[in-house]
Parts: structure tokens; sequence; C-alpha cells
């Protein structure tokens, strides 16, 4: 028995653990699993840190699966205050407490964080204490076409806390290139986005007939997806008047339905023009769904609308189904869509309906995404690897 304790002891004190952190625990179960069991393999002990009770775009159910999940990982999770606003001054620092008194507690090898305001918590907290931290720059805010109060109010402390960051990571090449020349991380890295298991979604069954009929969709109706947070971000108001001006231009003679995947702060409002347009039967705010890739195999063309991403899972997601997509040309969208008819200019939202129109004609349309091979997570993975074992 004393054998027995004496070697788990031994075993508790050489365990390595570091912290994985962003603003919402979400971030962390959509797009770090695998990170951490890259980690885990590693010998690390994984703690993560994140707000679990507020700004969640996924479910209670599933954040209560993550923490088992953590579990049987052999990791830990701890809830804190950030919120994604800058101004929140009470409950970010209430955050940067809790951040500091964690890693007094635990003694981490590093830290790395996502996230715009995790990642200042995080390098406050790994600079005061001495701790390195790597921050995965899922895409800055501050961007070519950004407003100008996102450049006044990020640029400057990111370039500021740059110089407490031990490696730097970003995931598009616009973000990369503007990294080296402004930014003084000790090591800056561009990493092809989080990984999507290519294999696992071309496993994914569907019965298009089924997957249809259980959202109340016929066959033959032409099933148009976006997925994404309901927030001004992801723009879907331009899809919406998209849509209205589709039917009104048909008239009778186009069956097409919209639905939105996704929950958050507008979908009152969302719903609200919906109604106002009169196109309750031509576009559905399905809420959050588990089976977004059935949908997406069931659909005739995923549409990605968004003002700003960094690298986005679901247009990724949606190419690896291998259906029709169009993306607004914007920073991350353009590393993955670079044939014209598959992407539209912000600034002339007026065209995307007839992007739409093009595709939905163009029976033979021939798609090209042999590029995605190189976001596949095996090879996201490899790279991670290497990063994480010189840490």
């Amino acid at each position: 028995m004393r054998k027995r304790i004496t070697q788990e002891l031994s075993v508790i004190y050489r365990m390595k653990r570091m912290l994985m952190m962003a603003t919402t625990a979400a971030m962390i179960e959509q797009f770090n699993k695998n990170n951490i069991l890259i980690l885990e393999e590693l010998g690390y002990e994984v703690h993560v840190l994140g707000n679990f009770d507020k700004g969640n775009p996924i479910s209670d159910e599933r954040l209560e699966e993550f923490k088992k999940w953590l579990g049987e990982h052999h990791g830990k999770w701890f809830n804190y205050s950030a919120t994604r606003s800058p101004i929140d001054l009470k409950n970010n620092i209430r955050a940067y407490r809790t951040t500091v008194e964690l890693i007094k507690e635990y003694g981490y090898s590093f830290i790395h964080c996502h996230t715009p305001l995790g990642s200042v918590i995080a390098r406050l907290a790994g600079h005061r204490m001495g701790v390195k931290v790597i921050y995965t720059a899922h895409g800055f805010h501050f961007y070519k076409g950004a407003p100008l109060k996102n450049w006044l109010l990020y640029y400057p402390v990111e370039k500021f806390l740059s110089r407490w960051t031990d490696l730097l990571i970003t995931i598009t090449k616009e973000d990369y290139e503007r990294a080296l020349r402004k930014f003084s991380a000790k090591r800056m890295m561009y990493v092809p986005g989080v990984g999507i298991d290519i294999n696992k979604i071309e496993q994914v069954k569907c019965d298009r007939v089924k997957t249809r009929q259980n959202i109340g969709i016929s066959n033959e109706t032409i099933l148009i997806i976006s997925v994404g947070e309901l927030n001004n971000n992801k723009n879907h108001i331009v899809m919406i008047n998209a849509v209205e001006k589709i039917v009104n231009s048909m008239k009778n003679d186009i069956d097409l339905r919209y639905i939105i995947v996704g929950k958050g702060e507008l979908q009152k409002k969302l719903q609200s023009e919906i109604e106002k347009k009169a196109l309750n039967n031509y576009i559905q705010l399905l809420g959050y769904r588990d089976d977004v890739i059935q949908l997406e195999k069931a659909a005739d063309l995923f549409v990605l609308p968004s003002k700003r991403e960094g690298l986005s899972l679901a247009l990724m997601e949606a190419m690896a189904c291998h259906i029709p997509v169009i993306c607004s040309r914007i920073r991350g969208s353009v590393d993955l869509i670079s044939d014209d008819r598959l992407s539209f200019d912000l600034s002339e939202p007026q065209k995307l309906a007839g992007k739409i129109l093009n595709i939905i004609d163009d029976r033979q349309l021939q798609l090209d995404y042999s590029n995605l091979l190189e976001y596949d997570k095996r090879n996201v993975g490899r790279i991670m690897r290497k990063i994480y074992n010189g840490f």
C-alpha cells in the first residue's frame, strides 16, 4: 500500500501542467479539443479556464459534456468572469485575479490563450508571474477594411502586449504578414487554422430526403444554409435581403428555402425582419443543432456572409461536404476561396443574389477544394505537437 501511494505521488509530482484559456469556455470546446489531446499525449495535465456561464454560443448540455470529457482526459476546468466587452472592467479585473491565483496554485509550465480579452488577461498574468505564453490569434479585430474604432482600440493593445508574447500564432496570411511587420513577439508563426477532420466529415452518413423532411423541406426545394452565431458580425441580414430580392424577382417560379443554424443576441431582431419582409415561407432560424454536417450535406449551397472571420471552421466544413459555397471576400475566407464566382464583396452586397442564382443555374459547376488538405487536423496536429514540444 505504502509503495503504491509513493508511486502515485511520484506520478503527480512529475506531471506537467499547462493552462488553456479563452474568454468563453465554448472557444476551447469548439476549437481546441485536438490540442488538449496532443498535450495529454505529451504528458501534460491540461487546465481549462473560461467563462462557462455567459457568452457561449453552444448549449449548456454540450458544455457539461465538455467538463466530463476533460475529466476523462486528466484535465480540470475552472470558471472565471471574463467577458467579451473591453469596457467591462469589473468582471475582467476579477478574471485577471482568478488567473493569477491559478498560476500561483498550480505552477503552470506555460499558458496557451485564445480570444482578444482572454489573451489580454493571460499575457498580463503570465508576465506578472513569469510564465511563458502562446497566443493564437483567431483573427485580429483590426484588419484591412475594419472600422476605425477597432484599430484605435485593439491595435495599440495588441502591439504593446506582443512584447510579452513568447509565441504568437496567426491562422490567416494577412494577420501573419502584419504581425511580422508590426509586432515584437519573441516568435511568430503561421498555422493553417485549428484543423478539421476531413475524413470524419466524409464518413458522416446523410439521408438527403429524410434530413430535409425533418426540417419540413422537400427534396425538390433549393436548400441554402448558413452556420454561425446570430450576431452583427456574422451579417445574416445580408442573406435575408438577398433572399428577398430573389423571391421578388422570381415571383412564384422558385422553390427555395434558406436556413440559418446558430443562436445569439440577434435572434428576435432577425426573426422580426423575416416577418416584416414576409419571408416566413422561405427562411428558417433553426437555432443550435448538433447535426450540422448532415444539414450541409443535404443542402445545395452554403453561404458565409460575415463581415469578419479568422479562418472559418464552418466554411471549411461545408467545403469538406463537397457542396458549392459563397463567402464574403474578407481576410481568412480568401485564403480558402480564390474563385470569384464563389465570393462577393461586402461593399456590393446587392450582387449576392445574382451570385446565388448563377450557382443554382450552373448544375455542372466544378469545385476545386484541393487546398483544403492543408487545413486537415492531422497536418495542423503535427505542427502543434512540434510547438508544444518546444515549450
